[in-house]
């Protein structure tokens, strides 16, 4: 056991998070979960206090989760942990690395960058051209930006008709005014989460729907079932993660009748469909990774 300080950021008493800092104390005897909702930043002396903590004291940070549900306020979260790495404290993943996934589109464009698959995707703040895209995909899937769990997401269908189209969208623009749509793929009931710890390949879960929702989340009545996915998917799934730097994440891989393509890549990945669906301890190995970069970072 070391005497390293190591916080997990995450939602206090949400199993996840909990899982993490247990896992941790293991290995330093310190453990202290962090809400973001409470911290303050003390920028006239580089400061970052929780609780009676001053953040930047400790030897690492591990962000399990930023908050509850995405959204331009989880940025702010982010960068006030710049602060901590600014004064040496190591921060799993690095700060700059989620915030460019925070927000989908950022997230998205990086994707198709290097080149990987996904649905056909039109964003714009133009309605008659988002109307346009409906009626030629047949169905779309609107997605605000910043959001988890399919949370706040639309499907638009074609058969509607054009002014009921119309209609719909610019309903959900009075949310979202920068509009994100991808094609409704026909998909087989199921797609897949794909673990990486530092780059490495872990293993992979299916989320599978119970019922005929379009979506395959646990938070809209999905479960975890164990998979085993070719080895070109899984180098996809390598190669979709790689450009983001990321400590642990999961990529989210469907396929269709044209081969696999990627909807994202998570900021934070998940440790439940990880254990249920994968056989993953995830917490575990995380926290054994954390160390052993730590001690990495000392010699």
């Amino acid at each position: 056991m070391t005497e390293r300080k190591i916080g997990v950021v995450g939602i206090p008493g949400k199993w996840s998070t909990e899982v993490l800092a247990d896992a941790l104390a293991v290995h330093t005897g310190f453990r202290l979960v962090i809400d973001m909702e409470e911290v303050a930043l003390d920028l006239a002396t580089s400061e970052l206090w929780y609780q009676g903590h001053n953040l930047c004291e400790l030897d690492a940070l591990v962000v399990k989760k930023i908050s509850a549900e995405y959204n331009p306020g989880t940025l702010d979260r982010l960068e006030l942990l710049r602060v901590a790495e600014q004064q040496g404290v190591r921060v799993f993943s690095p700060a700059l690395n989620m915030l460019r996934l925070i927000d989908r589109l950022s997230c998205t464009v990086t994707l198709r960058n290097a080149g990987i698959p996904m649905p056909d995707t039109l964003v714009t703040e133009s309605v008659a051209a988002a109307v346009q895209a409906v009626m030629e995909y047949g169905a779309a899937v609107f997605k605000p930006l910043y959001s988890t769990k399919a949370r706040g997401m639309c499907v638009i269908e074609a058969n509607a008709g054009e002014a009921e189209v119309r209609r719909r969208v610019v309903e959900f623009q009075q949310q979202n005014p920068m509009l994100y749509l991808q094609r409704k793929l026909n998909l087989p009931g199921r797609d897949l989460g794909m673990v990486f710890l530092g780059g490495q390949y872990l293993g992979t879960y299916a989320r599978v729907s119970q019922s005929d929702t379009w979506n395959t989340t646990i938070h809209s009545g999905g479960r975890y079932a164990a998979f085993t996915p070719p080895a070109a998917w899984v180098e996809l799934a390598r190669r979709a993660q790689a450009p983001f730097g990321l400590d642990f994440t999961t990529v989210d891989l469907a396929e269709t009748d044209t081969g696999p393509i990627v909807f994202e890549v998570s900021a934070f990945g998940g440790f439940r469909g990880a254990l249920e669906g994968a056989g993953v301890e995830a917490a575990t190995l995380y926290a054994e990774y954390v160390i052993k970069q730590l001690v990495n970072d000392e010699n």
